[in-house]
């Protein structure tokens, strides 16, 4: 034996002795595996929330990471389509074996991974999926979307748009929707229909429409034949562009124009449309303002612009981002508060604790959405052309709902002001 094994095995047998153990192999990192929609109709915002979990991954792992482990990333591109999400799910669950399993964004894109997360038995954060719970009733189950209780979610995501309507003068009489033939807009129209019938409305056109329609010229001018004073509609972001065009082309007239409208939140939507958005009136979940903004989503909002300008994303991300970003920090406190993997530990943790995230201290209901609704709509206004400066802090938007956050009130009719 040579003199230097001789010297390292006893250097062994000393650390052994005076209690010293040899350093162990680096722990293998922490995985949380989702879909996202980085292709396809809503990848605006699905590589927008992409952005903003890598950044959330960078500080965990800066801070140490969870449980002295490194934390790591492992997503696939459901291509923003629905059938694709099963595989993609029964992959992360069975092949790569990830440790957390968080949803895609939407409600569309969350609907078809619950059956295989729930056959799988694991917690299930997920990320801007409308009243999904009030199905599927997971133990399981937490929702990052400020629309309040499954329950009363569906009506929560347009009470403000009736409670608008209900406050005109004179009453409006009579109400057209129009939607998406998908989850998410079904609740949120499920929810509207509710609501119409509380705030007096008559519903005089209901229609859906494949979600692959491209020409919803046909659509507007037969709403525009039942001369609604009130026109709500429950559109995805390809839609809602197609239609704001068409309101334009066609020239709709009625007192109150939006509600469920999503993608008219994102900036690259708001440059595309510019002018065509005044006079809408659409939901929000998170705007900058005195009262939302704290240091905390300023310092993450000016990481998340700095890199979405170069990858030509949501340039301002007030949308989406915060919310991606923060659904992974409730994760991340609730594996590092309850020291475990365990999936019905995790879910006991996260049921009985509020969490301080960017957004402000959310806590989750029994049916594992928010406790409390935090949902606003907002009015554009003198929007010219398509420069994101006008966008900025919100400058081309009134806020209408909630009556604390006010910053205007409601200027009516639409056909006034779009046209």
């Amino acid at each position: 034996m040579s003199a230097w094994s001789s010297g390292r095995i006893a250097a062994v047998i000393v650390a052994v002795v005076m209690g010293w153990a040899p350093v162990r192999a680096a722990e293998p990192p922490i995985t949380i595996g989702f879909g996202m929609a980085l292709t396809g109709n809503i990848a605006a915002n699905g590589r927008a929330a992409l952005i903003a979990m890598q950044l959330w991954e960078q500080d965990i792992n800066k801070a140490g990471g969870l449980l002295g482990r490194p934390v790591k990333l492992v997503y696939y591109d459901d291509q923003s389509s629905p059938p694709n999400v099963p595989g993609l799910y029964t992959k992360l669950l069975d092949v790569d074996k990830v440790d957390i399993v968080v949803s895609g964004y939407g409600t569309n894109m969350t609907v078809p991974a619950m059956p295989v997360v729930m056959a799988h038995n694991r917690m299930f954060m997920t990320l801007f999926a409308l009243a999904v719970n009030a199905e599927f009733k997971y133990p399981r189950f937490f929702g990052m979307l400020p629309a309040g209780p499954a329950a009363g979610a569906k009506r929560a995501f347009s009470k403000g748009f009736f409670d608008l309507a209900r406050a005109m003068n004179p009453p409006p009489k009579t109400l057209a929707i129009v939607g998406t033939d998908a989850e998410s807009s079904r609740n949120s129209i499920e929810g509207a229909l509710d609501n119409a019938r509380d705030a007096g409305l008559e519903v005089i056109y209901n229609r859906s429409y494949p979600p692959a329609t491209n020409d919803f010229s046909p659509i507007v001018r037969a709403i525009q034949a039942t001369h609604a004073d009130v026109v709500y509609v429950a559109s995805y972001p390809a839609d809602s562009v197609g239609l704001v065009n068409a309101f334009h082309e066609v020239g709709l007239k009625a007192r109150l124009v939006g509600g469920n409208m999503v993608g008219l939140q994102t900036t690259s939507i708001k440059t595309q449309l510019g002018p065509k958005l005044n006079g809408l009136v659409v939901y929000n979940f998170w705007v900058p303002t005195p009262a939302t903004m704290n240091p905390e989503i300023k310092a993450f909002l000016d990481r998340y612009q700095a890199v979405a300008a170069k990858e030509g994303v949501d340039q301002l991300g007030y949308y989406l981002p915060p919310f991606a970003y923060a659904y992974l920090q409730v994760v991340g406190e609730a594996i590092e508060q309850a020291g475990t993997l365990d999936q019905d530990k995790l879910t006991a943790y996260i049921h009985a604790h509020t969490f301080h995230t960017i957004l402000g201290d959310i806590a989750f209901g029994a049916d594992g959405d928010w406790k409390e609704a935090r949902i606003v709509f907002e009015q554009f206004h003198d929007v010219t052309g398509g420069d994101i400066e006008q966008f900025r802090d919100g400058k081309s938007e009134t806020l209408l709902e909630p009556a604390e956050m006010r910053s205007g009130g409601l200027v009516e009719p639409y056909s006034d002001i779009a046209h």
